[in-house]
């Protein structure tokens, strides 16, 4: 793709107010035009053909054929960039990160009940944008199956807090890394950027995949070893200290980076609660959110990796950490799991402030 030419985004989507709201949106950007749409994926295969789009946004529940037939059908004949945009519901959900599965760049929810037409415009541009300097991946043949039970390695410090954060690919990253942590490993926290309503459906494919138990984070949630909390879409997460216990907040407030929930913000939490007690991680997404987070951390005393260029989807937050000097380990995604192993077993550092570690925190 040209760097003057405007990014060619195709629409596919059964229902015409959707398709409206979609163009009309994508239209006002400079840097993109809306070259068709189609409303369903029989039109939207000769569509493709004809008009060679940059980038997909798909609907999943359409007439005559599925999005999630379709978009396996695609990944296989002609692989570009899709943009699951779906409605929020239990089915739909899983089916949107079943999508992700198939090689899908992104999921967004439909301009409809919680979600309005002025946040779908606010984040639709930029997935736009990240989805059309993607770099692909192959789909999966066949579901993973659930993590297998390992002797643990070395002791591991159960003192210790992971923050982990993720944008565009993050979903399928994420999973892929935990699957490889024994169900002893330090509690960890999660932001990856998800609409609300997503988030849970997300928490429990990987509570159903990993050796860690995995939920979506509630207020005042313990971060305790062997479990993994997702921030909520919609809400930042922070750790904060609480006597001899890390403990996550869950609140509104103001986005930041473009994000809500953002990776700065649970990284700076973590930061000031555990200092040097924390490993952090940023993985494959677009833009700069958790970069200055990072660097907190690093500048604390806590370890920190970013995720390499060649095994990301979209090098642009990992890329900004380390060019901001946040980063001392950059690894590919199939090495981080171990390096995360092995920090972990190391002795426990002190915090930044002096203090001493936070012990064994209640799995309750």
């Amino acid at each position: 793709m040209s760097g003057t030419r405007p990014i060619r985004v195709l629409v596919v989507d059964d229902s015409a107010i959707v398709r409206r709201v979609l163009t009309a949106t994508l239209d006002a950007e400079p840097d993109m035009e809306v070259i068709g749409t189609a409303p369903d994926p029989y039109v939207a295969r000769d569509k493709i053909v004809k008009l060679k789009p940059d980038v997909l946004t798909l609907d999943i529940e359409m007439p005559r054929m599925d999005g999630l037939t379709f978009l396996k059908k695609l990944m296989h004949y002609h692989p570009m960039p899709v943009i699951v945009i779906s409605s929020i519901g239990n089915s739909s959900c899983e089916m949107a990160l079943e999508a992700l599965r198939r090689g899908a760049v992104e999921v967004l929810a439909k301009p409809s009940g919680p979600y309005s037409v002025g946040e779908l415009r606010g984040a639709l541009a930029m997935k736009i944008r990240a989805a059309a300097r993607a770099r692909l991946r192959a789909a999966p043949a066949k579901e993973p199956e659930p993590a297998r039970e390992t002797a643990p390695p070395a002791k591991l410090q159960t003192d210790a807090i992971i923050a982990i954060g993720a944008s565009t690919g993050g979903t399928e990253a994420l999973e892929s890394m935990l699957r490889g942590l024994p169900k002893e490993m330090p509690g960890i926290v999660v932001v990856q950027h998800i609409p609300a309503g997503f988030s849970r459906a997300f928490a429990n494919r990987l509570h159903q995949t990993c050796r860690m138990e995995a939920r979506e984070a509630a207020h005042g949630d313990f971060v305790a070893p062997g479990r993994v909390l997702i921030a909520p879409g919609d809400h930042h997460m922070l750790v904060r200290r609480v006597e001899n216990t890390y403990r996550v907040s869950v609140k509104s407030g103001p986005r930041v980076c473009f994000q809500r929930p953002s990776v700065d913000v649970l990284f700076q939490s973590v930061a000031a609660a555990a200092g040097a007690n924390a490993i952090g991680v940023i993985l494959t997404g677009m833009g700069s959110d958790g970069s200055d987070g990072l660097l907190r951390m690093k500048e604390a005393g806590a370890h920190t990796i970013a995720q390499d260029e060649d095994s990301s989807v979209v090098f642009g937050m990992p890329r900004e950490a380390i060019r901001k000097g946040a980063v001392r380990q950059v690894l590919p995604l199939q090495r981080i799991a171990r390096a995360m192993i092995q920090r972990a077993s190391e002795p426990a550092a002190r915090s930044a402030d002096g203090r001493a570690p936070v012990p064994i925190c209640p799995s309750k």
